[in-house]
């Protein structure tokens, strides 16, 4: 069957967008959207995402990761599903919508999606993880899906693939596995970060949940006060809005661009 498709980028996190209010995506095909998701052989991708039809909201996300396999939810990937779904007439500017996550709101402005977040949870502060018999301090937090954070001196010096690795699938994170995320703090409401990202398996530019963890982590560590700018390696600049709270934080929000690059066909 031929599929069409938008590609969509938030702060250089890509995602093949699909309009399946018709359901009819196969979604038993792993290893055919593994396929498309590859960088070198297929359209390539950190996500594929299908707009679907839901009861308890305007639409329902599907996100699956350029594996193939289906994970709870992403920042990023949650600010483009917001503005492709108002721009196919599945929401309004202003919108609900499903995940597997829970149910996320959203408003699409002129340029910047503001989504909010699921509450965060499985808070972990200050452990100490041993890799190679090596002590790495760390923080954890689940923002819609795990997310290990560290803080280093130079970004540039982390060995992202061989750490972000090990870590990923570190036994103390297991069946799951967590994504990886390195800080340096720039400012006191600011941030830069690298992340290793499960299921894409490498680095991505960009990582929606990842940055806002970076952010609820330096913020409870007494090191950021909200709203949080944060870096990524694509360079754009995120905000991340929370209030704190005496457990960990509420009113969860990510704030950037959602951009278009493209819109294609391809054969399953």
């Amino acid at each position: 069957m031929r599929v069409e498709f938008t590609k969509m980028h938030g702060a250089g996190n890509d995602f093949i967008m699909i309009d399946d209010r018709e359901q009819t995506f196969p979604l038993e095909k792993r290893d055919g959207m593994a396929a498309i998701g590859a960088r070198h052989t297929g359209v390539g991708c950190d996500g594929i995402i299908l707009v679907q039809p839901s009861e308890a909201a305007d639409f329902r996300m599907r996100f699956f990761n350029p594996d193939g396999g289906e994970v709870e939810m992403c920042g990023n990937g949650a600010r483009c599903v917001a503005r492709f779904a108002r721009d196919i007439g599945a929401a309004g500017d202003e919108m609900h919508f499903e995940t597997i996550a829970g149910i996320l709101h959203a408003e699409v402005g002129d340029t910047d999606v503001t989504i909010g977040m699921t509450e965060p949870n499985d808070w972990r502060m200050n452990r100490v993880l041993v890799i190679d018999g090596e002590e790495y301090p760390y923080s954890f937090v689940n923002t819609g899906v795990p997310h290990v954070v560290m803080e280093v001196e130079d970004l540039q010096l982390v060995d992202l693939p061989k750490l972000g690795a090990a870590i990923r699938y570190h036994e103390d994170f297991q069946p799951a596995g967590t994504n990886a995320n390195f800080i340096t703090v720039t400012g006191p409401d600011s941030l830069a970060l690298r992340t290793y990202e499960r299921g894409v398996e490498g680095e991505t530019l960009a990582c929606g949940t990842g940055m806002a963890a970076c952010a609820l982590v330096a913020g409870r560590l007494g090191k950021v006060a909200p709203p949080v700018k944060v870096t990524c390696a694509f360079g754009d600049v995120l905000e991340i809005g929370y209030t704190p709270t005496d457990d960990g934080a509420s009113d969860l929000t990510l704030t950037g661009g959602a951009v278009y690059a493209y819109e294609g066909s391809f054969e399953i």
